[in-house]
């Protein structure tokens, strides 16, 4: 009977521990180090492909903000609990449901804060500005700037700027303005997008989950969203058919490149408008076959043309 008692204990602590585990690697969000794929973008674009140690550069670029952001994350879920707790599919959310520990969630960001703080200053002064400023943003966006209106949207779309730049810090090059333009104009229509699909959902109850959606509505959601969406194409070809690109590359063909954007603009709006998605975009980036096949699309064309040999182009 004392075995039986013991394993029955050890059974019960074993599944505790794992729903723990469960719960905390929910909170850490890593659907959305999706986002921190921008960094790469650096990486590609300045035909640095090849070269291992830039590679490896990238690739802790790449673990540190992942490492940041879900420390954001963890941070975001500490001051909203009691909101999340009124809002119909957040309060699903290890700590809104009482899954995870306040005081764990807590330990962790603090562990996570201070260890990407420490690993930004081994990969040099232009990468830890970035990452910092990324830090800083979130942090004064968590206590206070989430409820400004329009301010809260660009400070979302910022972050998604800020590591494309960080990419291109981190291995020593210069981002081009057009590409962190373009970059700019897709965050804005993604989190547009987010803002929509909460004003959709909530509706009356809006006001109540987070102030500053009183000062929204869907007429005006949906202009901003058009303009972002058009701006996003119009920059991203404009940037494709730049002197400056054509001379950096030694090539005009990267327009080529610019239905894939097109489609990919498309396809998240008839997420938003016809499927009504669009509350977690990073979600619908990782699971949205279309969407997947598409990026991936767009990546191997633009490899393509920025690393194969002249011979090999069919132009």
């Amino acid at each position: 009977m004392t075995d039986e008692l013991a394993t029955a204990g050890w059974s019960a602590n074993a599944h505790g521990a794992a729903a723990t585990v469960r719960a905390l690697t929910l909170s850490l969000r890593p659907h959305q180090w999706a986002k921190n794929i921008l960094i790469f973008s650096g990486l590609i674009f300045s035909r640095s492909l090849l070269h291992w140690e830039v590679v490896w550069l990238s690739i802790s670029a790449f673990v540190t903000f992942c490492l940041a952001s879900s420390a954001v994350y963890l941070l975001n879920d500490l001051r909203d609990v009691e909101a999340d707790r009124r809002h119909p599919t957040k309060r699903l959310r290890p700590l809104a449901a009482g899954e995870l520990s306040p005081t764990l969630a807590g330990i962790t960001m603090v562990t996570l804060f201070s260890v990407s703080v420490v690993a930004a200053l081994s990969l040099g002064w232009p990468f830890s500005v970035v990452l910092y400023g990324y830090l800083i943003l979130n942090g004064a966006y968590s206590f206070g700037l989430k409820e400004v209106v329009i301010l809260d949207v660009m400070i979302v779309a910022t972050g998604f700027v800020l590591r494309a730049v960080a990419g291109a810090a981190v291995i020593g090059v210069q981002a081009s303005p057009w590409l962190i333009l373009c970059t700019l104009m897709l965050a804005l229509l993604v989190v547009f997008g987010k803002r929509r699909h909460e004003l959709s959902l909530l509706e009356a109850e809006a006001r109540n989950h987070r102030s500053c959606l009183e000062g929204y509505s869907i007429q005006f959601l949906d202009l901003m969203i058009g303009i972002a969406g058009a701006a996003a194409v119009v920059t991203y070809a404009l940037y494709t058919m730049a002197d400056e690109t054509v001379a950096r590359f030694g090539t005009r063909h990267l327009v080529v490149t610019t239905p894939w954007v097109i489609y990919g603009v498309f396809r998240y709006l008839y997420l938003v408008y016809q499927r009504m998605e669009g509350g977690d975009p990073a979600y619908l980036f990782v699971t949205d076959r279309p969407t997947l096949v598409n990026g991936l699309m767009w990546v191997l064309v633009v490899c393509f043309i920025l690393y194969a040999p002249p011979g090999w182009q069919p132009w």
